[in-house]
């Protein structure tokens, strides 16, 4: 998805570098022992109350202590899920390598690109898992890895298969582990097997490179799997896909109001459109909201403006099944707007003020 307030989004990077729901390559460094910043205290400091004055400051801690911290924290694997649904990649990377008999490598990989201030989702991700590393990809982003085929069968595959995805990303899970039980075979290694994986690739998201459709030009894709009747009913799920792909906005609009100006809350959450019955299911589990597909029917976004469903609604859920992340902020700053606006201070100059100023520190603006 693109850039929508508070969502997580790598700047642009070279046509090679990985990110999310593209292919990818295995470039990068590890970063894990040569982190150096300053990080921002963990979510479980700022997490909020519903509508109240008791935000909680962040601390800020070294790096050597917050990474100890974060080892500490666990996620529940349906937030896990969620979360996966809407930021993971599952990726077979096709490429000439001479030092293969046939002249091909295939390579499999579970990705997670995200900003680089996203870093501590990333390690918690990690530590959940126990598997694959955390790599720097660019200047702004952060790549988490998984490549062994080994922790894909054993450890990968085997959570989705117990918590499974609910976006049509299903369909590509279901597709790359036909690929993966291929290679573990050792398929891969003739010209047969090869091509019944680029076969496979072919029905993946993007599907098939310039080179490999030149390399490969009869290649007849797979019938791609049918994800259907997918039914939202785990909190820890949304939880999850919500820190993936929510966005809270404050927007600030003309009106004939005495200030000639209003505020108004939007929770939005934004998924391609080939996802367009799983979002409409949004609305009956919230039971509020609506969605709109984007003039370019790419993408649509399940929209909450009413400021009862905001507060009642989304807050009341988000403060019960926490969003984790960077985004948390965003939400505790949201809440403040929220609780400024329940006591009628968006009414007045000062108060508009006030709104404005935690606009302007939110999201993409958010100062690190």
């Amino acid at each position: 998805m693109g850039y929508c307030e508070s969502k997580s989004v790598c700047f642009p990077i070279s046509k090679n570098t990985a990110v999310k729901d593209q292919r990818v390559n295995s470039s990068g460094c590890f970063i894990t022992k040569h982190l150096r910043c300053t990080l921002i205290g963990f979510e479980r400091n700022y997490q909020v109350k519903i509508l109240s004055k008791q935000i909680n400051k962040i601390r800020l801690y070294s790096s050597k202590t917050a990474l100890q911290s974060l080892i500490k924290l666990t996620i529940d694997p349906r937030f896990f899920t969620g979360f996966a649904d809407g930021e993971s990649c599952f990726s077979i990377k096709i490429s000439r390598n001479i030092k293969y008999k046939i002249g091909w490598c295939v390579q499999a990989n579970f990705l997670l690109v995200l900003h680089k201030k996203d870093f501590r989702i990333l390690y918690m991700i990690k530590s959940y898992l126990k598997v694959g590393n955390i790599w720097s990809q660019g200047k702004n982003c952060l790549q988490y890895r998984v490549t062994s085929l080994i922790d894909l069968q054993k450890v990968i595959i085997p959570h989705f298969t117990k918590y499974p995805l609910k976006t049509k990303k299903l369909a590509d899970f279901e597709l790359w582990k036909q690929a993966i039980e291929m290679t573990s075979r050792k398929e891969h290694l003739t010209i047969e097997g090869l091509r019944k994986i680029v076969a496979i690739k072919a029905s993946m998201h993007l599907g098939l490179s310039k080179e490999l459709k030149v390399a490969f030009p009869n290649i007849i894709p797979v019938k791609r799997p049918l994800v259907v009747d997918q039914v939202i009913t785990d909190p820890n799920w949304v939880a999850g896909f919500v820190s993936g792909e929510g966005s809270f906005m404050i927007k600030i609009k003309p009106s004939k109001t005495k200030l000639g100006q209003a505020v108004y809350l939007e929770f939005q959450i934004t998924q391609h459109s080939r996802d367009i019955e799983l979002m409409k299911r949004l609305v009956s589990y919230f039971d509020c909201g609506r969605y709109v597909l984007r003039n370019n029917r790419d993408n649509g976004d399940f929209i909450v403006t009413k400021f009862n469903d905001v507060t009642e609604r989304i807050i009341s859920f988000c403060a019960k099944y926490p969003i984790k992340g960077i985004k948390a902020l965003d939400f505790a700053d949201w809440c403040r707007a929220a609780e400024l606006m329940k006591k009628g201070a968006h009414l007045t100059p000062e108060g508009l003020e006030k709104i404005k100023k935690i606009k302007m520190d939110m999201n993409k603006r958010r100062q690190f």
